[in-house]
């Protein structure tokens, strides 16, 4: 099986937080998504990433946070086992992050392909 990484994009949450019980509510989505992948012996691993951070660009161009000039911010990512890009793509389908105007993008692990 190859590796395939599935990023999770969406736009910045801004001043809509959401309430702690819909945040419970969002978690319990995502223990269900992520469990059934990892059900189906496919899950690899995966992480949240946080909002703080540094960007470095050409030119020694250093600014902060790493959506500072962009509309859409990486939140996390896994990466799951598949026999093809068709495959990891279909686990893309009922993500949590679709219901809120976020979108996955799935893609290949160089080096876990050849």
């Amino acid at each position: 099986m190859k590796e395939f990484v599935l990023l999770f994009q969406n736009a910045p949450a801004g001043d809509n937080k959401p309430s702690p019980e819909q945040m419970q509510a969002i978690m319990k989505e995502w223990d269900n998504y992520m469990g059934s992948i990892a059900a189906q012996g496919k899950y690899v691993s995966g992480s949240r990433l946080g909002g703080e951070g540094k960007t470095l660009k050409p030119g020694n161009v250093v600014t902060d946070g790493p959506y500072a000039e962009i509309k859409e911010i990486l939140g996390g990512f896994i990466i799951v086992k598949a026999d093809s890009l068709n495959e990891a793509f279909e686990m893309a389908y009922g993500c949590p992050i679709l219901t809120v105007g976020g979108y996955v993008e799935v893609r290949p692990v160089i080096g876990t392909n050849e």
